[in-house]
């Protein structure tokens, strides 16, 4: 039961009374179902006093017109003002880290139902334009899409919501040809902390357009973001598992691959060193994708002599790859992440590489633990695109190739959370300090795959944090998305 007499009560009541039973309690199906929902057991265990599951943008535009009723100018409300009603809010709740999207006795706004998919006939010879509300997955948007024989630059995950993958910038296998996920973004419907609906494109509130593609949730609550659609059939890719053996091939393989000179823009790679517990096993994974029907193409070559343990790569969809990323990062776990971004040169791979395989005898004795370095290419042709088009601050990099790296941890047990999270933490600080010893490190870190003591905003560098706290003032003039919303990465 929720105490009536707390503040969070108090929200929590005035929600319920005017917006009814799209607002649920403790013991409701809907509250446990939404909890149960996340992708990580730290965030199934943050219990907030009431959980809002808008269906439209007006009802989001109503709740926060009372969430915000001490703190923004325009709202009166015949129950009294709420006072400091504490909130957070989530798209597909994909973040690991408690709190990320979720909020102790406070209010969770679920997005879930905003799960629209609309296509628009372009003009003229204009692809169509998909409107997706934020609560809908990529897997629900690949499903809509393949059987037109159209893509999107979307995530790789079924699972993963739309809205926080897009504002944390996107990484796609369509990235080298069209950059980041929210480069894609031709309009974002926005509900203000006031309450007001707004868009923001190019021809309207172009900062806060220019703000949301990286600035995650720190201007207002994204509802719906209509993306660029293109022709797109069946493509060629799956996953392959190979000896640990093949590491020392496998970083002169990623660097090559990542070469701006000859970088193939249909051609997409993900390589993971590996470690199961449960196996006691080292291995590499090698995520291979090719946005064309083509079997085996060329620039996968030094990857396709290496020998493999599995492999299931084949001509097939998005729908059906995306399904595949999700089986491979299933929920009900407890997970974590952690990010830095290095130079493409395989001095530097070796580095970081040398420092995950140390890092081995601080994480063995953990029950069940996957222990993942992954690293994503990020070639000139992704990042540099559009940088002056976001927030990200990946402009004037003089066309270096990069590579995002993705600590990935999976366990079970709440008993082990400090372990890992020293570990973590110690593996990042080792990766940064034999990395720039190199001066092959680079201060950019993708805040999707960051850790909360990861200051991601910040290392978009100061003009650009700058221009966000401009656009803040502007559109969030009463902090309510930095003062009453701690969950995420602020400015």
């Amino acid at each position: 039961m929720v105490n009536l007499t707390s503040t969070e009560g108090n929200c929590c009541l005035a929600l319920s009374i005017v917006l009814g039973s799209i607002v649920s309690f403790p013991g409701n199906t809907t509250y446990t179902s939404s909890l149960g929902s996340y992708f990580s057991l730290q965030e199934t265990a943050v219990y907030p006093a009431c959980i809002v599951s808008p269906q439209t943008a007006n009802e989001v535009s109503t709740a926060l017109r009372i969430l915000t009723t001490s703190t923004g100018p325009t709202y009166s409300n015949t129950l009294g003002s709420p006072a400091e009603c504490r909130f957070a809010v989530r798209s597909g709740g994909h973040a690991s880290f408690a709190g990320a999207a979720n909020i102790e006795g406070g209010v969770t706004i679920d997005l879930s139902g905003l799960s629209s998919i609309t296509l628009t006939p372009g003009e003229g010879s204009a692809p169509p334009t998909l409107s997706v509300g934020v609560g809908s997955t990529w897997g629900s948007v690949y499903a809509h899409l393949d059987p037109l024989h159209l893509g999107v630059s979307g995530g790789r995950v079924a699972g993963v919501g739309v809205g926080g993958l897009t504002l944390g910038g996107g990484i796609s296998f369509f990235g080298p040809r069209f950059g980041w996920v929210c480069d894609s973004v031709t309009n974002f419907e926005v509900v203000l902390a006031d309450g007001t609906l707004v868009s923001a494109n190019d021809n309207e509130r172009q900062d806060l357009s220019w703000a949301l593609r990286g600035g995650a949730n720190n201007f207002g609550i994204v509802t719906r973001v209509d993306l660029q659609t293109f022709s797109q059939g069946d493509l060629w890719g799956g996953q392959v598992i190979r000896p640990f053996e093949t590491a020392e091939e496998q970083m002169v393989a990623l660097a090559a691959f990542n070469d701006p000179e000859r970088y193939d823009e249909f051609a997409s790679l993900i390589t993971t060193f590996a470690y199961s517990g449960d196996l006691d096993l080292q291995v590499v994974v090698n995520d291979m994708e090719y946005t064309k029907p083509v079997v085996d193409p060329p620039v996968f070559d030094a990857l396709a002599s290496m020998p493999a343990l599995s492999s299931t790569q084949r001509i097939t969809n998005m729908s059906d790859l995306a399904a595949e990323g999700q089986a491979n990062y299933p929920n009900g776990f407890r997970q974590a992440s952690a990010t830095l971004t290095i130079e493409s040169s395989v001095a530097a791979i070796n580095a970081t590489v040398r420092a995950w395989n140390a890092s081995l005898a601080s994480v063995r004795a953990i029950p069940a633990i996957v222990w993942g370095l992954g690293m994503d290419p990020l070639p000139p042709r992704l990042y540099g695109r559009h940088a002056g088009a976001n927030a990200l601050g990946l402009s004037n990099r003089e066309e270096k190739a990069l590579i995002v790296v993705n600590l990935s941890i999976k366990w079970s047990d709440v008993a082990d959370d400090d372990a890992v999270d020293k570990a973590a933490r110690a593996l990042i600080t080792t990766i940064q300090r034999d990395v720039s010893e190199l001066d092959a490190i680079d201060p950019f870190i993708y805040v999707n795959y960051a850790a909360p003591w990861q200051r991601a905003m910040e290392s978009y560098g100061k003009d650009n944090t700058d221009r966000l706290k401009t656009v803040q003032r502007v559109y969030d003039p009463m902090r309510v998305f930095t003062n009453l919303v701690p969950g995420g990465f602020k400015i």
